[in-house]
């Protein structure tokens, strides 16, 4: 569900001080959570094949997509480290530092739309911008084409992946493969989501007051669904703004995208999904500790300071939020040709 923001004020002023029951907790965590399904969704307009999830993976793991043959999607969403490159900001071309954190590509999918301020509307469209971000992979659509159509074993992963297609090897092509690949990408069985099926003990009794806290003082409502996260829009400084190196000034968020004053430091609510495995924390990758964001969010988003003890139990609850990692066995890429275009540094 897509929330606006006047919307998660006032749900936020309705269940702030709403205390349920411990024979209530599972009842209201399952009307406001889903758990990751066993398999991806099928994607509207873009359907899996095993040969295009196969591109796909060699695309994302490709470094010649980016000019310098040095960064790939893989790079800044690494499926070994939860999807993420834990750093501040993400390392570009010529070690360029990106203006803000790498969300996870884990369980990207089921978000509403992609990057911090919404403005891809699906895979496909995420993974054409950074390739042609400058600060990112540097690199241009044909030049993409070009290396990929010099490099011979290409086109009959191409050909298999599309074959309805008389010139299969297009950068159109090129990011559905990348999309269905990255839609693999998910995170079922995590403990909350047994917890969500019905059995009370996945759950700790400690883990379970993390939960009972979590929707009693309205975190829930910007971070649910399955994603527990990424189904909306809200403003970071809802009741106090974060201090300025949690959230930039310069950085405007969604305003960029739409040009709306009411945007001005709206962004994407992050999943939570492994969010342990996923440090640094905010667009801005300021905040290391997970205790830490936790309490940040109390005062800027609910307008309420967040004790030690509250903390802890919700901290314990987000860690029980880790998945089953996906197994995702390196690809060997095809190797170059005499034409294949030469790395820019």
């Amino acid at each position: 569900m897509k929330w606006k923001i006047s919307s998660c004020i006032m749900v936020l002023m309705l269940v702030g001080g709403v205390a349920w029951g411990n024979d209530d907790i599972m009842s209201q965590a399952q009307m406001t959570f889903k758990p990751v399904p066993a398999k991806p969704p099928v994607l509207k307009n873009n359907p899996a094949t095993p040969q295009k999830i196969e591109l796909g993976k060699m695309l994302f793991f490709e470094p010649r997509l980016s000019s310098s043959n040095l960064i790939s999607c893989n790079t800044c969403h690494n499926v070994g480290l939860g999807g993420v490159d834990i750093q501040e900001t993400s390392t570009g071309h010529g070690w360029q530092k990106g203006p803000r954190n790498a969300p996870t590509v884990l369980n990207s999918v089921y978000n509403l739309a992609q990057f911090w301020d919404g403005r891809a509307e699906d895979l496909a469209a995420q993974a054409k911008g950074p390739v042609q971000a400058s600060v990112e992979m540097h690199n241009t659509p044909e030049r993409v084409v070009e290396t990929l159509k010099s490099i011979p074993g290409y086109l009959p992963l191409f050909t298999k992946a599309f074959p309805r297609d008389k010139d299969p090897i297009t950068f159109d092509n090129m990011a559905k493969a990348i999309e269905v690949f990255e839609a693999t990408l998910i995170t079922p069985d995590s403990r909350f989501d047994s917890y969500l099926k019905g059995n009370r003990k996945a759950l700790a009794a400690k883990e379970r007051e993390g939960l009972k806290l979590f929707m009693a003082k309205g975190c829930s409502v910007c971070h649910n669904g399955i994603n527990i996260g990424g189904a909306g829009y809200f403003t970071f400084g809802v009741k106090e703004n974060p201090a300025a190196n949690v959230r930039p000034t310069e950085d405007l968020g969604r305003f960029k995208v739409t040009n709306t004053a009411a945007d001005k430091y709206v962004f994407k609510s992050p999943s939570l999904r492994n969010i342990e495995l996923t440090p640094p924390y905010f667009h801005s990758g300021k905040v290391w500790k997970l205790s830490d964001a936790v309490k940040i969010m109390g005062t800027a988003q609910i307008g309420i300071s967040i004790n030690e003890d509250e903390t802890d139990k919700l901290v314990a609850f987000l860690l029980t939020l880790n998945g089953k990692q996906p197994k995702v066995v390196y690809p060997i890429m095809p190797p170059n040709s005499d034409s294949t275009p030469k790395p820019l540094l």
